[in-house]
This record gives structure tokens, sequence and C-alpha cells, in this order.
């Protein structure tokens, strides 16, 4: 993954805006990869989706990006490679992965999963692991690093 440029990245944002912002920095990276793995995590609440409209929007110009809470998954293919949105929120177990097709998306695109922990050891490697941390009513740290 040609994205050394974010390794061991840490942005403070300090609005919705400015967390999107971080997602356009990353999706401008990864512009050039035909797969991908972000693994994202942070608390309810914390921005992951903002994050991923972000990206979107270099990687998937006018899509719609809404978080994937009941469908599990969305796709944006309005780019040169698509992009997989995850919610693994509801996730239990591996063969809740396996029930929603989650491995065959893996190499096929650009794959996102918000709540990744819930995967456990089905998360690929090569990955980017993709931290979001409250630290104030609108601030956030967001921090990118690398698992290989």
């Amino acid at each position: 993954m040609a994205v050394s440029i974010l390794s061991g990245c840490v942005r403070e944002t300090r609005s919705e805006e400015e967390t999107e912002a971080v997602g356009e920095e990353l999706g401008r990276a990864l512009a050039g990869e035909t797969n991908a793995f972000i693994a994202l995590s942070g608390e309810l609440g914390a921005g992951k989706t903002s994050f991923v409209r972000g990206m979107a929007r270099v990687l998937s110009p006018g899509s719609v990006v809404r978080s994937p809470t009941y469908t599990v998954v969305n796709e944006y293919n309005r780019g040169k490679v698509p992009v997989y949105h995850f919610d693994l929120y509801r996730i239990t177990d591996a063969d809740d992965l396996w029930s929603i097709g989650y491995h065959e998306y893996l190499g096929a695109g650009i794959c996102v999963a918000e709540w990744a922990e819930r995967a456990g050891d089905e998360l690929p490697t090569p990955r980017l692991d993709v931290t979001i941390s409250k630290t104030g009513d609108s601030s956030r740290t967001v921090t990118v690093t690398p698992v290989a």
C-alpha cells in the first residue's frame, strides 16, 4: 500500500469538516491503489462516517455516504476503483462475517470498515488502522497506523 506518507500520522480536528478533510487526505494517498483495507475504530459519534465521507469525496466523487448500520455494507462505484463501506457494529462472530460476504469484498477494491475491531482475527493485513478519539465536544484526534 503506497500510503507511507500517512504512516504514524496524527491529526487534530475541531469540526466534522476537518475530520472529513483528513479522510480526503487519505483518499488522495489511496487514489492509485486497486485494493486496500482501512480499519476504523472510535466510540459512537467519534466521526467515523465523516472520515469515510471525506475519503469517498476523492475516491468516488458524487457518492452519497451514509452509515451502513442496517445494510452492513454500502458500495460506492463512481470512481476508478469501488469503495466498500462496512459497519461491523452488529457483528458478533466470524460466522456473521461469512454471512454478509465480507471475505468476498477483500481485495476487490478499497474496503473501509467502521467498528473494525469487531472483525477480530478476520482483519486482513496489510491494512491501515485509523482511530478517531473524541478529545472535546467537537475536537478529535485521528491516528493512522499501518499494520503489516
